[in-house]
């Protein structure tokens, strides 16, 4: 809609995990490095936490990316964890065998799945299973089933590695089970981005869209990154509906007002759906950004 009048060929500020417009903070590096070590090194689980919108999902497509491209994985997406805990092994089974029956019986399930594993092992290829949104597992016994595929291992290396993403309440569930915290080899939590690191986010995501020039001052940043709290999906949201009200009002440039407005309307919105007379009330969009990182 507006993207002829501000010189744009695409979108900027979609929230949908395009790796073209992952923005490199210094945090998005070490998070991603730590996970491709994980992998690489054939570690048995890595662990990464965020607030929602913290931008975990693009840095799991970054790693899908990654891993396609060097071909020598085999690789396991679930997007959905709310299985039971044998749709969970079937879901596994079913990637990692391009398809084929299976059965319906876990155990021979398992049968099948370490034969898979022993098989991508001998053709020089190492198994990858990622979980997102990990915190919404509701069967506990899945994480038990994680434990356990742990234990397909060679004496000196795992069959495969586990990567676990999720919101910050994911490092307190995993905490709660010992046997699969001490399996744990990587672990990271992604924090806010800082004012000059939201400025840069913003400028890059303009710089993928094709901008050619500025389109917010700097009052206008300072005003993003308080009213966003440096969390991207956050930011994406003002940015996006930003652009939007300076197309309407035909402005050159965004200026620090328009980020207010645009931060009033969204707090009005969430006051409103927050109501405990409202049937939608859900937690506040504008949590406090949890700072702590795990070594």
């Amino acid at each position: 809609m507006y993207l002829g009048y501000w010189e744009l060929k695409e979108k900027p500020f979609e929230n949908t995990p395009d790796p073209r417009f992952l923005y490199y903070s210094a945090l998005h590096k070490e998070a991603l490095a730590r996970l491709l070590y994980a992998v690489r090194e054939r570690k048995g689980a890595a662990l990464l936490t965020g607030e929602y919108g913290s931008g975990k999902t693009l840095l799991s497509r970054v790693l899908w990316n990654e891993l396609q491209q060097e071909n020598r994985y085999s690789s396991v997406f679930i997007l959905n964890p709310r299985l039971s805990s044998l749709e969970f092994i079937q879901e596994i089974t079913h990637q990692l065998s391009a398809g084929e029956q299976l059965s319906a019986n876990k155990l021979e399930l398992f049968h099948t799945l370490h034969k898979l594993l022993y098989a991508a092992h001998n053709s020089g290829r190492h198994s990858v299973i990622v979980i997102d949104e990990a915190q919404a597992i509701q069967n506990m016994d899945i994480f038990e089933e994680l434990r356990l595929l742990l234990n397909f291992q060679l004496d000196d290396a795992f069959l495969l590695s586990i990567v676990l993403l999720g919101q910050p309440e994911l490092r307190n569930i995993i905490a709660g089970i010992p046997q699969l915290t001490q399996r744990m080899a990587v672990r990271y939590h992604l924090s806010a981005l800082n004012e000059t690191e939201t400025k840069e986010y913003v400028q890059h995501r303009l710089s993928v869209a094709g901008a050619k020039k500025e389109l917010f001052d700097e009052e206008a940043y300072k005003e993003i990154w308080f009213c966003s709290l440096g969390i991207p999906r956050r930011i994406n949201t003002i940015c996006d509906l930003a652009l939007l009200i300076g197309f309407g009002e035909g402005l050159k440039v965004i200026g620090r007002n328009v980020i207010l407005k645009v931060s009033e309307d969204l707090v009005f919105s969430e006051l409103r759906i927050n109501s405990p007379f409202s049937s939608d009330s859900k937690d506040s969009i504008y949590p406090s950004p949890e700072d702590t990182r795990d070594v």
